[in-house]
């Protein structure tokens, strides 16, 4: 997944004098405005890379993403001048946070030149960027075993990645935005049937990120004050609720709770345009007003129906000239 964000000149002349210094470790780097900007530098007080790795500690925040641009040979006066990019994207961080920076990290490489960095590493832990985390990070590199729990989880958000790059398996049903999407064969139905004002007022689906195909989960019946109780609170969902106003206004609900994958939360994210494409193009609705939400409970009954106030209208007084005097 490509985010579009690209590498500030003064990031570029910071890693050129990062590679040729004799006292720099690494390098920051942080997204600001769209543009990856350099930081503080990180000095060494040390020759050997792996006690140089305590001078991280006083940059890495338990709610903050960042890049962090290693110079990887004990020595920094050896010939090898070889780079590892770390992308760091703690639980805690603010989603929208993680998603950039995740799908900025092959653009970095890039557009620093790949053939300084020897590797590239994910991490959301601050302990995986000490000196017993790192060498955890060797003993896997150099093993064959089966993933753990929390590395399956980073191999995730590295394919969560390459969505947008290779498309999805099989036929798409909505290619309007820039990944496209696979959809059970029920869903057009449920969509057509909800905008024909059948009983059902809500439809909810899922993405199954294994296959990455829309599912759909449920035609039901709600109100206002409902619908936050009928989402799941623990995954993402999309939903489409008809109203009850004269229009029959169709709103597009998106939730996508804190307690979700990493990616799950980006293949939500990537695919929430075309899943609107798709319930207007296979669906014939027509989407009148949207709504995205972390968690279910902040669709509340008063967010729904703010939604439908209808703003007073300013009677203007008009300037009446004062006629002219005359005959009484």
């Amino acid at each position: 997944m490509q985010s579009g964000i690209a590498a500030s000149q003064e990031l570029k002349a910071a890693l050129g004098e990062l590679i040729v210094s004799s006292t720099q470790r690494g390098l920051i780097a942080r997204i600001d405005k769209e543009t990856i900007v350099p930081g503080a530098t990180i000095q060494s007080s040390t020759d050997s890379f792996f006690d140089d790795l305590s001078n991280l500690g006083t940059h890495v925040k338990p709610n903050e993403a960042l890049y962090i641009l290693l110079r990887r040979a004990d020595s920094l006066s050896s010939s090898d001048k070889s780079l590892v990019a770390v992308t760091y994207v703690p639980n805690a961080a603010p989603v929208r946070q993680k998603m950039l920076f995740a799908s900025t990290r092959l653009t970095l490489v890039r557009e620093l030149g790949g053939e300084h960095f020897a590797e590239s590493i994910f991490t959301t832990e601050a302990d995986e960027l000490t000196a017993a985390g790192w060498q955890k990070h060797v003993q896997h590199s150099e093993s064959s075993n089966p993933l753990t729990a929390e590395e399956q989880s980073l191999q995730d958000i590295k394919d969560a990645e390459a969505l947008e790059s290779r498309g999805t398996r099989g036929q798409s049903l909505a290619q309007g935005g820039r990944l496209a999407i696979r959809a059970d064969d029920d869903i057009a139905a449920a969509l057509r049937s909800l905008g024909h004002g059948a009983a059902h007022n809500l439809v909810q689906l899922r993405m199954d990120s294994a296959t990455e195909t829309l599912v759909l989960v449920e035609q039901g019946e709600a109100t206002p004050a409902t619908i936050a109780g009928q989402i799941d609170t623990k995954e993402p969902r999309y939903a489409f609720y008809r109203h009850d106003d004269p229009e029959s206004t169709i709103v597009f609900i998106s939730t996508c709770p804190s307690a979700a994958k990493i990616k799950e939360r980006m293949l939500y994210a990537a695919s929430r345009g075309n899943v609107v494409s798709l319930a207007q193009n296979e669906g014939g609705l027509k989407v009148a007003k949207k709504l995205e939400a972390t968690n279910p409970d902040e669709i509340t009954e008063q967010v729904i129906l703010d939604e439908f106030k209808v703003d007073k209208v300013e009677v203007k007084q008009t300037f009446s000239k004062p006629k002219r005097p005359g005959r009484r």
